[in-house]
């Protein structure tokens, strides 16, 4: 099955696509398209904003469309950023960082928690697969590391004394927002490939019957 990632993220899909080729789905990237679908993140919900985006890469490329709608919640700034972590400050992932930290500047509780909702739509009508999963864990005081994205270099996941970013994509894969997200997604599909399957060799042998029947007649 190919599905196509509702994204111009590479490091998106670098995360994500090795999860899902033992599954027998081959993720495109959106990225490569020629014609990249630009979708307003109007929801309120993480759900929402990735339900409006793989809709809109399903219509448009007539395959069905995985997205992933992620973000940083944080207990004392009420849950900000949330949804609007890739954009609650102009400029890059280091701006961000850093309006992170100055707004924590005085605040002891550093508790925060990354939460992936992933959701997989499909042009054919069958119902969208759904998976929303979160990583708890702390800010840190300063970034560290050099691998990952966003704000990995100042989240620290519970169980561990480094960052995301210190930490590497070995064990990120494992343990973060979005791959626990990711497996949930990837258990869901199975389900939908066997279905299509068997419902691909049912055609198959009716349109069998159908030839030997005429071929009596």
């Amino acid at each position: 099955m190919k599905i196509v990632l509702a994204s111009g993220n590479r490091n998106k899909y670098r995360e994500m696509k090795d999860e899902l080729a033992p599954i027998g789905v081959e993720l495109l990237f959106g990225g490569d398209f020629d014609h990249p679908q630009e979708v307003e993140e109007t929801g309120d919900t993480y759900e929402a904003n990735a339900r409006l985006k793989a809709e809109a890469w399903a219509k448009a490329t007539g395959l069905p469309a995985m997205s992933d709608d992620s973000g940083l919640e944080v207990e004392s700034l009420n849950g900000v950023p949330g949804i609007h972590s890739a954009r609650i400050v102009p400029g890059s992932d280091a701006d961000r960082v850093t309006w992170l930290l100055s707004e924590l500047k005085d605040k002891e509780n550093r508790r925060a928690r990354f939460v992936s909702c992933i959701v997989t739509v499909f042009p054919s009508g069958i119902e969208p697969v759904i998976c929303e999963r979160n990583c708890p864990g702390t800010i840190a005081y300063s970034p560290a590391g050099t691998s990952g994205f966003g704000y990995d270099p100042v989240f620290t996941p519970d169980g561990y004394d480094k960052t995301f970013a210190e930490l590497g994509d070995a064990i990120k894969r494992k343990i973060s927002h979005r791959a626990l997200a990711l497996k949930g997604i990837a258990e869901m599909l199975i389900h939908v490939i066997q279905y299509q399957t068997v419902r691909t060799m049912d055609n198959s042998i009716s349109g069998a019957d159908s030839v030997s029947d005429r071929k009596n007649k």
